[in-house]
């Protein structure tokens, strides 16, 4: 049927074909053509061995169709039970945990600058985490590697679990519209590209912040200055360096800030396509046409 890149990719596989083993017809044509959710399932568990999707806290998967390009939701089976053990992330290569890990980031980014704009108990949690998210990916990128950090390494790791939990569990949405607009400008990025699916995150976030804040501006300047020490009394300008704080931790995190970084392509052709297919949330800023979505991408070359 396709492919989903990312931690998720493997149970969100199983959740298809907990759905698909009870179907009589394909799922992409039960789901896409006729429009159909199905209601039945084989049994589901999971151990996570890659923290970041909070793909083990829900009953949604995403997968790409490599005919159309569409990388779009398909729902399955919610799980039994999961099994949450840090240290079986270990043996994961060292950027595709920290890709993880931004994705678990980027969750709460995309729940927190949906609606409502005022200030709620979801947000404030949702800014807690995401604090707690970048103290962590920082004590894994001060530890690598080094044997004597092994248990300091180990315990960020820990919380990094529990942070991706968090972001896909349910508590930080309640009263919320996300926005996630990154994540469908990145999954139809993916679907043409087959970059992986954290990196894309954090190579288009920045840009899209930049033309989202001025709709926002006390929103993105609550986050800059709780989540990134920003001290600027101006709401815009402290949006703005709250922004570049964060494409400044993402270069601090290793991971990469355009798609010449990232390795994918970004052609005008490539682009097109994306910001033509690419979902327009609800949740967002601004109301998105596809010429500024197609601008977005450009501007992460």
């Amino acid at each position: 049927m396709g492919r989903q890149d990312g931690g998720g990719s493997v149970f969100d596989c199983c959740k298809v074909v907990s759905a698909q083993a009870l179907l009589d017809e394909d799922i992409d044509d039960y789901k896409h053509k006729q429009g159909k959710m199905p209601t039945e399932f084989i049994s589901l568990a999971c151990i996570v061995t890659l923290s970041g999707t909070g793909a083990e806290q829900n009953n949604g998967g995403v997968i790409t169709n490599e005919e159309t390009h569409v990388k779009g939701p398909f729902f399955g089976a919610l799980l039994m039970w999961a099994a949450l053990d840090p240290t079986l992330t270990l043996a994961v290569p060292a950027a595709q945990f920290m890709s993880g890990a931004y994705d678990s980031l980027s969750h709460c980014m995309e729940t927190y600058f949906g609606r409502p704009r005022t200030r709620n108990v979801s947000d404030d949690i949702n800014l807690a985490v995401q604090r707690n998210i970048i103290r962590n990916m920082r004590v894994i990128a001060e530890t690598k590697g080094d044997e004597a950090q092994a248990a300091r390494n180990l315990e960020a790791r820990g919380e990094l679990v529990y942070d991706s939990a968090m972001g896909e569990n349910g508590v930080l949405k309640v009263g919320k519209v996300g926005d996630f607009q990154c994540h469908m400008i990145q999954h139809q990025y993916g679907a043409y590209t087959h970059t992986n699916h954290g990196m894309g995150l954090a190579v288009i976030h920045p840009a899209l912040y930049r033309h989202l804040a001025p709709e926002a501006p006390e929103q993105f300047a609550l986050w800059a200055r709780e989540v990134w020490g920003v001290n600027e009394a101006d709401d815009l300008a402290a949006a703005m360096a709250g922004i570049d704080a964060l494409e400044t931790f993402t270069r601090e995190m290793g991971l990469p800030t355009t798609f010449a970084e990232l390795g994918g392509d970004a052609s005008d052709e490539t682009l097109r396509a994306v910001a033509d297919t690419a979902v327009l949330t609800l949740g967002c800023a601004k109301k998105l046409e596809r010429d500024e979505i197609f601008r977005i991408p450009t501007e992460c070359r």
